[in-house]
């Protein structure tokens, strides 16, 4: 599997265009996940059976999701999809050995800064719920149908920068998946290649 380095930016943060035929694919069951969240209790994929699943995967020390977030994008996004009755759970797959991984205590209070509204913040420190999915970069993003099917995978959007004033022209392909899948069309772009930093397994 061949993955292309495009830019490398000052913190060291790469963008990577990762490979589409990822460990789970698109119109197969998304692998099925236990995890702890931030707070300790447990969460399984299956907790949300019947629901639409978001999953976005999230280091906060990466420019990328920093993007996202500081523009207020992610947030407005989980606000807008959980009011509406979508599961979103955040995902950090970051190894406690690294130097970017933050405690569950110092994730949360991040989360919490950032006035982010997910149905939950998860801690994958083993990198097994990253691996299974295969994602590449931070932020990776995955949405799964009522069935458990998994029906995209990809980028968030198609603005491929760390720039936050590209959110206000980029096309969200979360945003479409969802709005194609439940007015019950086909979906227009079900995988993209996702950008950002790489996910330090």
């Amino acid at each position: 599997m061949k993955r292309a380095v495009s830019l490398v930016v000052a913190t060291g943060c790469f963008v990577v265009a990762a490979a589409t035929h990822a460990a789970a694919t698109v119109g197969e069951p998304a692998p099925a996940f236990r995890a702890q969240d931030v707070n300790g209790k447990p969460v399984m994929l299956g907790d949300f059976k019947g629901r639409y699943v978001v999953l976005e995967w999230n280091n906060p020390n990466c420019p990328f999701v920093q993007k996202h977030y500081s523009s207020g994008n992610m947030q407005a996004l989980q606000k807008r999809f959980v009011a509406d009755d979508v599961a979103w759970l955040s995902i950090n797959s970051t190894k406690a050995t690294h130097s970017d991984y933050m405690p569950p205590d110092r994730l949360a209070a991040w989360f919490k800064q950032e006035n982010a509204a997910p149905t939950a913040v998860l801690i994958d420190t083993s990198g097994e719920i990253g691996r299974a999915y295969g994602a590449k970069v931070t932020p990776h993003m995955y949405v799964i149908d009522p069935k458990g099917t998994l029906i995209y995978a990809g980028a968030i959007d198609d603005r491929r920068s760390a720039n936050p004033a590209d959110v206000k022209v980029a096309s969200n392909y979360v945003a479409a998946a969802l709005a194609d899948a439940r007015s019950g069309k086909a979906i227009t772009a079900a995988t993209s290649s996702a950008y950002g930093c790489t996910i330090k397994y």
